[in-house]
């Protein structure tokens, strides 16, 4: 039978959690003083996508730094909610294994990470319910702001599996998908709130875009496997991997997806062979999708429009972006501000890629019908509206 949960360290933790949240939250109530209620929502939709932007990154930190196991239990630290009150714990676990998993450094990332990640679910949260109370005044669905808290649900969940499943392979590249599910959610929510619908001309479709978008999130889950499976120095040098145009790869080993870290599916370790495969899948689809992001920004600078230029200028930064640092992982054995630049590079791609195709399938929006007093009460609706003498 399965232990049940210790719910005071819970709450503590949820406290916590809440006292992080509480410090946007109040600098967001104190900025939207008395702005409408679309406005006020959508300033909070900007606030929670620019820290789970944040999130991402440091989620990415969390990774690089093996932290993800830096406090081997979910949701707490060693059942306490920080590092402080499980001090004994970490120091007997690094007493044993003095270079990790568990170290004091390593458990602070870890649950700094979950504090970020918990603040952003209760801002996620506060908007849903405040969506869900004025639902007839949102341009959007009320279900929009459901379904990003019911999706924000599923990252804990992977979250905690990350953990306790010990860092699986799978798992943690659904974490960082997930997180990029989050971001697009957030960013189709913050558009939709602007209201600012873009035509696309000389054949150039939302469809594209969004064939676009699906290329770059495959590009980042073969990433993400690259990463999860530290397959990042597998191959040296650039263009050849090991001084070899087509080096050995065994992708059956490498692509195997219900296996543990460094782990083949029957169980033995993972032959290097397989480790080249992965990374050597993600070099090569990285040709699709250059050819892909730089075929939109192309045909996005053609366009009539201003906005439409801005567009393709913020892509080929992007491009620009990503090629320097994936380049400079390889070239330079991986350092840590190449990685997290590749990491918010990705991140930046799909926020920047979900608001162009907001914006060019939004149509301009419906006039709402508005209220007409009866002639009864046209005196008592005067002078509620007239300015006061």
């Amino acid at each position: 039978m399965p232990a049940l949960p210790d719910f005071p360290p819970l709450l503590r933790l949820a406290l916590l959690a809440g006292l992080i949240a509480l410090l946007p939250l109040c600098w967001w109530g104190l900025r939207q003083r008395g702005a409408s209620i679309n406005t006020r929502l959508a300033a909070l939709t900007a606030l929670t996508l620019f820290l789970t932007f944040d999130l991402i990154v440091f989620g990415s930190f969390t990774r690089l730094s093996d932290a993800g196991l830096g406090c081997p239990d979910w949701p707490g630290c060693y059942g306490e909610a920080s590092p402080l009150g499980a001090h004994g714990d970490i120091q007997a676990a690094q007493a044993a294994l003095p270079s990790g998993p568990v170290t004091l450094a390593k458990a602070w990332i870890e649950m700094i990470h979950r504090y970020l990640a918990m603040a952003v679910g209760l801002l996620i949260l506060v908007a849903a319910l405040i969506s869900w109370r004025v639902r007839g005044a949102l341009p959007h669905s009320r279900w929009w702001a459901a379904a990003t808290l019911g999706w924000v649900i599923v990252q804990g969940l992977f979250g905690k599996y990350t953990v306790t499943l010990k860092l699986y392979p799978a798992i943690v590249t659904l974490h960082l998908m997930g997180a990029m599910v989050l971001l697009a959610l957030l960013v189709l929510q913050h558009e939709s709130f602007r209201a600012r619908p873009l035509v696309l001309r000389a054949g150039l479709a939302p469809s594209a875009v969004l064939l676009v978008l699906g290329v770059v999130l495959f590009q980042i889950a073969l990433g993400g496997w690259v990463s999860t499976n530290y397959a990042v120095l597998a191959c040296t040098g650039f263009p050849t991997c090991n001084s070899q145009w087509w080096p050995a790869m065994d992708v059956g080993q490498g692509f195997t997806l219900l296996r543990e870290l460094g782990r083949s599916g029957h169980g033995a370790f993972l032959n290097f062979d397989a480790l080249v495969a992965i990374h050597m899948a993600h070099r090569l689809f990285a040709l699709a999708a250059l050819a892909a992001l730089v075929t939109l920004s192309w045909r996005l600078w053609r366009q009539d429009a201003a906005v439409a230029r801005r567009y393709a200028l913020a892509l080929a930064g992007l491009i620009l972006w990503q090629a320097a640092s994936g380049l400079s992982n390889v070239v330079l054995g991986w350092p840590m501000i190449a990685a997290l630049a590749h990491s918010a590079g990705a991140a930046g791609l799909v926020a920047a890629l979900t608001s162009l195709w907001a914006r060019a399938r939004a149509t301009a929006p419906a006039l709402r019908p508005q209220f007409t007093p009866s002639p009864a009460a046209g005196d008592l609706y005067a002078a509620r509206t007239s300015p006061q003498r």
